[in-house]
């Protein structure tokens, strides 16, 4: 009896432990950096020209990029479960590849594609259209790291649904709009909210293919992550620390947010 005691109290002090080094030291360090000097320093710093012109690029990807991905996740969802058809499973594994392709790879997958003096950007470029160095480089960016999450959030729940009650709300004269906003929308409306916010949270705090994508360039497509490492490396540290501080803290509420929402077994 002792000794399943002592194993779960050594393998509990080593999570600890590992979490103490790994998160909880590093992330209090920053918060401690950051208010070392009181409030007024991290509020000046959140309300620099660049820091707010950071924080409304920041939204507005990250926005975009939700947008898009609840729109195709909702549909790409429906299409696995509820139909049949040739290369599913490819399209199920294709929804994944995001998750195992390293955002740099991605951003230069998208360079290559979309830049100016690829066909498709120079043809884009012709009608006006910049994507590469410019929002629209940075929306698709986003969307690629994040797309599979309101999907893997919305199948399960759709595959335990079933499709009994749609097919029934079919008999009695109901179309497919219908029955999508009565029936499988308000079923798969908690799954839905926690993908949602799995995607947000990603959006918000994608650095990699972005940073490839954006051109870095301040004051015009730097995102807040981008302005973290810009700032630290330009010797200003107190924004730095500010601004990471406000990433951490919005993390913090995306896990309440995913605790609250996430579907119950």
């Amino acid at each position: 009896m002792a000794k399943p005691r002592l194993s779960r109290w050594g393998l509990r002090t080593l999570a600890l432990v590992y979490l103490l080094f790994l998160l909880v030291l590093p992330v209090g360090l920053i918060i401690w950096r950051t208010f070392g000097a009181g409030l007024g320093p991290f509020f000046d710093a959140l309300t620099s020209p660049s820091a707010v012109h950071a924080f409304q690029v920041t939204l507005t990807v990250a926005l975009w990029a939700v947008v898009a991905n609840t729109i195709f996740g909702i549909g790409a969802s429906i299409l696995l479960v509820r139909h049949r058809f040739p290369g599913k499973r490819l399209l199920n594994a294709l929804i994944d590849l995001p998750m195992a392709v390293s955002p740099v790879v991605v951003g230069l997958a998208l360079i290559l594609v979309y830049g100016r003096y690829s066909p498709m950007g120079g043809l884009l470029e012709s009608w006006g259209i910049q994507v590469i160095f410019s929002t629209p480089g940075m929306v698709l960016a986003t969307v690629f790291v994040s797309l599979p999450l309101v999907v893997r959030a919305v199948v399960p729940v759709l595959e335990e649904l079933g499709d009994e009650q749609e097919q029934a709300a079919h008999t009695l004269g109901a179309s497919r709009l219908q029955a999508f906003r009565r029936i499988t929308l308000p079923g798969i409306r908690s799954a839905l909210a926690y993908g949602v916010v799995l995607c947000l949270a990603r959006s918000l705090g994608e650095y990699g293919a972005v940073a490839v994508v954006s051109g870095r360039l301040v004051d015009q497509t730097q995102t807040l992550t981008l302005f973290v490492e810009e700032r630290f490396q330009n010797f200003d540290q107190p924004a730095a620390f500010a601004a990471a501080t406000a990433l951490a803290l919005i993390a913090v509420i995306t896990l309440l947010l995913t605790k609250l929402l996430r579907p119950k077994d």
